[in-house]
């Protein structure tokens, strides 16, 4: 097994000093699955104390007796008593068998522990053949297990979301008659696990398994307004089989928290602004409804102001219109201006999942192309003379000038030149060009002007011609 040196060393050192090492957890599950785990967690007979003693430069801060040991978590056999609070045991006792410590972990796939030869696997509730089976099953009885901690419900579908697993339906059962118990887990666990969940390839399935199993009532019971509600022609689907859908697209397609949030949340709030039924039915301002619902589920579940405020824009601006002629490029700097240009790229994003999310076959159909052209182009700075590192007042210092034509026409030669060679864009070069150009006679003044507007035109010309190869926009 591909196990690193540095856990290898550590485990080899536990056993020397005469104790019991195995590796446990969620790395054993991985390992068995041919994955390399994320984290290593190791299990010892040894107390806290004496794996300190083992290990000097190491560290011990929770009621766990956890060691931690360059990233390796140490932990002694335990068991635990019963969880008055549905989160914490009331007490922990250190115990001197592997197989007592696995009877209290929460799923038969986590509950597998693998000795230092590396070969010896204990597995006393038949980890290894529900990994088989792709199945989720608590260790003993499920209702003993989300009591003592209610959180592990929402793992359930978290794990399974990841690994793409099924609940078996004694948990599955479980979960969903004791679903209310979530509400007393922390707001930050329950996010931290729904986060997780999003963030995996099978986030859609994950939270349509949490409105199945009677849990995302207790978490976001906003989405499930939009449960069954139809919406208008434009759309194939409900607003909830809508938002699942879109957030389907988006972790497909391997885009961030932000928009995988914003899609699964962008038209939260149609089911409190719809006005009337069937084909014609209309969701007038859901957007800004929406963003402020997004920003009040977010603040309950404890998500940092940062992320909240990035997924409300996306919310609150998702539903910009644009039609190629219709739209003027004032009107896509304003887009830019409300929404952020560092948000723009996730809007966009938002936008394709929201389209396919409606059954549109294509995410990106010609016109969000062309979309994409106008905002590259207006995020540029403009060709013009305001670009050198001269201006017209220098000019008029320069060579005792009163404003007129002939300042901008110095300016347009200036800026040809520079376009030719950028190098040239320097002020005392420039200065001693306007000193050439001021012995020209006013009809040699003029053709070289005329020839710079030229010069500067085609610049412009195939500028925006490469921006729209870009996105194959005519």
């Amino acid at each position: 097994m591909d196990i690193p040196d540095n856990v290898k060393k550590i485990l080899k050192k536990i056993k020397k000093e005469g104790w019991q090492a195995y590796l446990v957890g969620g790395c054993v599950r991985d390992l068995e699955m041919e994955k390399t785990p994320k984290d290593w967690d190791v299990a010892t007979d040894a107390v806290p104390e004496e794996i300190q003693k083992i290990f000097p430069e190491s560290f011990c801060n929770n009621e766990f007796g956890t060691v931690n040991v360059s990233g390796v978590e140490i932990t002694p056999f335990r068991t635990e008593e019963k969880y008055t609070d549905k989160r914490h045991p009331d007490k922990v006792k250190w115990s001197k068998n592997i197989e007592e410590d696995l009877a209290r972990r929460d799923f038969t796939i986590n509950a597998m522990a693998l000795g230092a030869d590396e070969k010896t696997i204990i597995d006393p509730y038949k980890g290894k053949e529900d990994i088989k089976r792709k199945i989720i099953r608590a260790v003993g009885s499920p209702e003993d297990r989300f009591e003592e901690d209610s959180l592990r419900m929402m793992r359930a579908v978290r794990i399974a979301s990841v690994l793409g697993f099924k609940i078996e339906p004694k948990t599955s059962s479980a979960i969903k008659k004791n679903s209310s118990w979530i509400t007393s887990v922390s707001k930050e666990r329950i996010r931290d696990e729904l986060s997780k969940a999003i963030m995996s390839e099978n986030a859609a399935p994950g939270i349509e398994l949490l409105r199945e199993l009677r849990l995302l009532e207790h978490i976001i019971p906003e989405l499930l307004e939009g449960y069954k509600v139809g919406q208008n022609k434009h759309h194939l689907y409900d607003c909830y089989e809508h938002s699942i859908k879109s957030l389907d697209y988006s972790a497909k397609k391997g885009f961030n928290f932000h928009v995988r949030m914003a899609s699964l949340m962008h038209d939260i709030g149609k089911p409190r602004t719809k006005q009337g039924k069937g084909e014609k039915a209309t969701f007038y301002n859901h957007e800004l409804v929406g963003a402020r619902m997004t920003r009040e589920i977010m603040q309950r579940l404890k998500f940092p102001k940062k992320d909240i405020e990035k997924v409300e824009r996306l919310v609150r601006y998702h539903l910009f219109y644009y039609n190629v002629g219709e739209v003027s490029e004032s009107s896509v700097r304003r887009l830019l201006r409300n929404a952020g240009p560092e948000n723009i790229e996730e809007l966009l994003q938002v936008r394709y999942a929201d389209r396919v999310g409606s059954g549109c076959p294509k995410a990106e159909p010609y016109k969000l192309r062309h979309l994409k052209y106008l905002i590259d182009k207006v995020s540029k700075d403009p060709i013009s003379v305001k670009m050198l590192k001269v201006n017209g007042q220098d000019i008029m210092e320069m060579l005792s000038l009163k404003p007129g034509p002939a300042i901008g026409k110095i300016l347009d030669i200036l800026l040809g030149e520079v376009l030719k060679d950028p190098s040239k864009n320097d002020k005392d070069y420039l200065k001693k060009e306007i000193e050439r150009i001021n012995v020209l006679t006013e009809k040699e003044l003029d053709k070289k002007a005329e020839d710079a507007r030229k010069e500067i035109d085609q610049v412009q010309v195939k500028e925006d011609k490469m921006t729209k190869d870009k996105y194959w926009v005519t």
